[in-house]
C-alpha cells in the first residue's frame, strides 16, 4: 500500500508519517517502480504502536527505543511517566490552587491579579527572607485568608510564621476552615501551627455564637493533642472565658506553658464570680497524694501567689510546710507578697 492507504487504514496524518520515517520510527518496504514509498500490513501495526505508546506520554525517542531495542525495561519506564504524570497533576493543581485565590480575591484590574499571582508566588519561595516579604506585604491586599492560612500551614520558620499570623490576623475571618482542617493533620507540627494561628485571630463580635473562632476554640479545649489543647485554652483565657480554667490548671501541674497558663489564671480569678475559689480547689486537686511532685507543687505554689482571695492564702501557707524547701520558699515568697 502507499503512504495515503497507510494513512487512511492508521488514521496518523501522511505528514506525520513521513516525519516518523525521519526518525527511523517507521520504514518503507520499498518502493513502486514510480518511486512510492510502498508499506505492508507490519507497518500498520508498526504505526498503532507508535500511537498506543505516544498516548501513554512517551517522546518519539522513548517510542523508538521501546520498539527496537531488545534490552529495553518497559516497567522502569512506565514508573518514570507515572512519576512525570504525578508531578504534572501537582504542578497543575497548584495552579488551579492560585488562580482560585488569585480569583477569590476579586481583582479589580490587570494590577491587582499581577500583584497577588507575585504575593502568591512569593510565599512559596525557597528563600524564608522572601516569604516574610510577602506575609507582611499581603496585610489587605489581594492574597485571600484561605491562602495565607495554607501558607502557615506549610511554615517551617518561626518568623515568617509569625509574620503570617500578623497577616490572618487582619483577614476577615474566612481562614476558620483551612485552619480547623489543620488541626486534624497527622502531622504534629502541622496541628502546633494551626492551634497557633487560630489562637491569634480577633475575638468574635458574639463570643455565644455557635460558629467562629471563639467556639472553634472551645471545641478545641477537648483535642487529643495536649498542644492543641494549650493554645486554644490560652487564647480563652486571655479573652475571659472561664471554660479554660481546668485546662489551664492542668498545664500549670503539667510544666507546660505554666507560666502564661498562671497569668492567664491570675486574670481570670480577677474578674470574681467565684471563679478565684475554683481555681483553688482545682490547684488543691493537684496536691493530692500521688498528684503532684516537687516541681509541679512548686508551680502551684508560684501560680498561687497572683490569685487573689483567702482560700489561695489558705493554701499557700499551707505549702509553706512542705516537704520540699523549694516548694515551701516558694510558697513563703508568695505569701510574703500578700502580707502574710
Amino acid at each position: 500500500m502507499l503512504i495515503g492507504e497507510l494513512a487512511r487504514r492508521s488514521g496518523v496524518s501522511a505528514r506525520m508519517l513521513r516525519h516518523y520515517e525521519a526518525l527511523g520510527l517507521v520504514r518503507p518496504r520499498g518502493r513502486t517502480g514510480s518511486g512510492y514509498r510502498e508499506y505492508g500490513a507490519d507497518d500498520v501495526r508498526r504505526v498503532f504502536h507508535i500511537e498506543s505508546l505516544r498516548s501513554l506520554g512517551l517522546s518519539l525517542r522513548e517510542v523508538g527505543r521501546a520498539l527496537d531495542d531488545p534490552d529495553f525495561a518497559p516497567a522502569r519506564l512506565v514508573e518514570e511517566l507515572a512519576r512525570r504524570t504525578r508531578e504534572r497533576i501537582a504542578a497543575e493543581t497548584e495552579l488551579l490552587a492560585r488562580l482560585d485565590r488569585v480569583r477569590a480575591a476579586g481583582p479589580a484590574d490587570w494590577d491587582d491579579v499581577l500583584r497577588g499571582a507575585a504575593l502568591l508566588r512569593a510565599l512559596g519561595a525557597w528563600n524564608a527572607d522572601d516569604r516574610q516579604r510577602a506575609a507582611l506585604a499581603a496585610e489587605g491586599g489581594p492574597v485571600p485568608a484561605e491562602a495565607l492560612a495554607d501558607a502557615v500551614l506549610r511554615e517551617p520558620d518561626p518568623y515568617v510564621a509569625g509574620a503570617l499570623r500578623w497577616a490572618l490576623a487582619r483577614t476577615d475571618g474566612s481562614a476558620l476552615a483551612p485552619l480547623a482542617r489543620g488541626l486534624d493533620s497527622p502531622a504534629a507540627e502541622v496541628r502546633e501551627r494551626a492551634a497557633r494561628s487560630l489562637a491569634a485571630l480577633p475575638a468574635d463580635a458574639d463570643a455565644d455564637a455557635d460558629t467562629g473562632v471563639t467556639a472553634l476554640l472551645r471545641r478545641v479545649l477537648g483535642h487529643a493533642d495536649a498542644e492543641v489543647r494549650d493554645h486554644a485554652a490560652l487564647a480563652l483565657g486571655a479573652r475571659g472565658h472561664t471554660e479554660a480554667v481546668p485546662a489551664l490548671v492542668a498545664m500549670v501541674v503539667a510544666g507546660r506553658h505554666d507560666v502564661d497558663a498562671a497569668d492567664a489564671l491570675s486574670r481570670l480569678a480577677g474578674e470574681g464570680g467565684g471563679v478565684g475559689d475554683r481555681v483553688v480547689g482545682l490547684l488543691a486537686e493537684g496536691l493530692e497524694p500521688g498528684g503532684a511532685g516537687a516541681a509541679a507543687r512548686r508551680r502551684i505554689a508560684q501560680a498561687l501567689a497572683d490569685i487573689p482571695g483567702d482560700a489561695a492564702t489558705r493554701l499557700l501557707l499551707a505549702l509553706t510546710r512542705d516537704e520540699d524547701r523549694g516548694v515551701a520558699v516558694s510558697a513563703a515568697y508568695g505569701a510574703g507578697r500578700r502580707g502574710e
